[in-house]
């Protein structure tokens, strides 16, 4: 370890930044996040430093550098483009034992700029000594999608409570055990879906010890059409905190690699036609009572659980026994194997709407608004429909839709096994009986489907 990782309390004490420009910018905004008293000292000054001295935020020292310019700083920063001047700042600093950052010259340097994921009062610094800055960047992004925003208000919680914890439990041991579970259980999500009230509340009734068991929580996660990197990260978080994990046929195996690995797995998936397809009301149910048990539930649906999902009828359950849940969305097989396709949904030359169906009604029939989906302009996406694409044709041409009209079936869409057959009305069942195309799939009718010979980037 060449450097030792420490955090400094620069809050009201002086900085001196030596820089006019960009990076010098970036450095005094960092400055300022940290409470400091920031001069600045250069002949010329860019119009954002210009307006943060007309605002009252920091001193400008209009000159060029000398030797008697270091005085009593708590901090120095050379950002200058004159490798002399810089160099010379770092010397008389160490002479004068001020920490000093000379920007990228790690060697002139007693101390490092680190990468900084920023959760006040949460701060995590990634560093990789001066060598691989851009390395540290990346590092950095990765940590930002897995530490929600809101462990700031997670931690200036904990802070409030620290005492009475304190109070409440003599033992470290026990300390520890309370803040683990308050860190990692429902009060922690209650923090990051914004009911800080009534985490705040919970915690009052653990130390009070007026809690009896702590009821659990589901989360109703979309899973999106299949690339797990299309995943949010809220999705990620619950997905890899969850106890049980209930998992449709849909739910892509790249999406699964990322569930915990101590997490029980139940398949709940429904296939049209099969004896193992399970009732909706025995999901239900089991979801009500895992988290009556005390669990973290995860609801893992293919797409977006509120589009074909029946996230609604799950949601209503769990409301009617009073369980907590959160819902969160995820992209939808239109828009993901659209985009994967090449085919954009609306286009000002091929169409200014757009019409989401299911192929499956709940009484199993496809009895749809025909007369309604023959608009001009128009794109229609049709979910589930497979096994009833030529039915489909059939009935869009009856109602009046042009037999040439493009249609695209995507199979496995947003997968590396994508396929896109492209094809029209009257020739989607020539098609449909030559290749041999398996669920899921998806059926795009209308003219912007012309587009994916222009725009398909993903392959087929």
């Amino acid at each position: 370890m060449e450097h030792l990782p420490i955090f400094i309390n620069i809050k009201q004490k002086p900085a001196l930044v030596v820089g006019g420009g960009d990076i010098a910018l970036r450095k005094i905004n960092l400055l300022l996040k940290a409470q400091a008293k920031v001069d600045c000292l250069s002949p010329l000054f860019c119009e954002d430093i210009n307006t943060l001295f007309k605002d009252g935020h920091i001193k400008l020292i209009k000159k060029s550098f000398e030797q008697a310019d270091i005085k009593d700083y708590s901090i120095i920063i050379a950002a200058t483009d004159d490798a002399t001047v810089n160099s010379s700042i770092s010397s008389i600093a160490h002479d004068k034992r001020i920490p000093v950052n000379v920007v990228d010259s790690p060697t002139l340097s007693s101390f490092i700029m680190p990468s900084i994921v920023d959760r006040s009062p949460v701060i995590i610094a990634v560093s990789s000594a001066g060598k691989a800055p851009v390395l540290a960047r990346i590092i950095r992004a990765k940590l930002e999608t897995v530490i929600p925003s809101a462990y700031g208000i997670l931690a200036e919680i904990a802070g409030e409570y620290r005492q009475k914890v304190k109070d409440r439990f003599s033992k470290i041991k026990d300390r520890r055990a309370f803040w683990e579970a308050t860190f990692s259980g429902v009060i922690a999500e209650k923090v990051f879906s914004g009911r800080i009230n009534e985490a705040k509340d919970d915690i009052e009734k653990q130390l009070n010890d007026s809690v009896e068991m702590e009821l659990g929580e589901v989360y109703l996660v979309g899973a999106g059409p299949g690339d797990p990197d299309l995943l949010t990260f809220k999705a990620l978080r619950l997905i890899q905190q969850a106890d049980v994990v209930l998992y449709d046929r849909l739910v892509s195996k790249g999406v699964m690699e990322l569930v915990r690995r101590d997490s029980e797995l139940i398949y709940v998936g429904k296939k049209g036609g099969s004896d193992k397809s399970t009732r909706q009301v025995d999901i239900n149910n089991q979801l009500v009572e895992l988290a009556k048990s005390g669990k973290r539930v995860c609801r893992l649906k293919g797409g977006d659980p509120f589009i074909f999902g029946r996230g609604g009828e799950e949601i209503e359950s769990l409301s009617e026994h009073n369980i907590p849940f959160q819902v969160v969305p995820g992209i939808t097989a239109a828009s993901g194997c659209s985009s994967y396709a090449g085919i954009p949904l609306t286009h000002r030359d091929y169409s200014q709407s757009c019409r989401f169906v299911t192929a499956h009604l709940k009484d199993g029939t496809t009895d749809l608004p025909w007369d309604e989906l023959i608009v001009d302009q128009q794109t229609i996406v049709f979910y589930m429909a497979l096994s009833g694409a030529n039915y489909i044709c059939e009935k869009l041409m009856e109602h009046g839709m042009n037999k040439d009209m493009p249609i695209a079936i995507i199979e496995k869409g947003t997968m590396p096994e994508q396929k896109v057959y492209i094809s029209s009305l009257t020739e989607l069942p020539d098609l449909l009986a030559k290749e041999d195309i398996h669920a899921p799939t998806l059926m795009i009718v209308g003219e912007v489907v012309k587009l994916n010979e222009k725009l398909n980037w993903y392959g087929n």
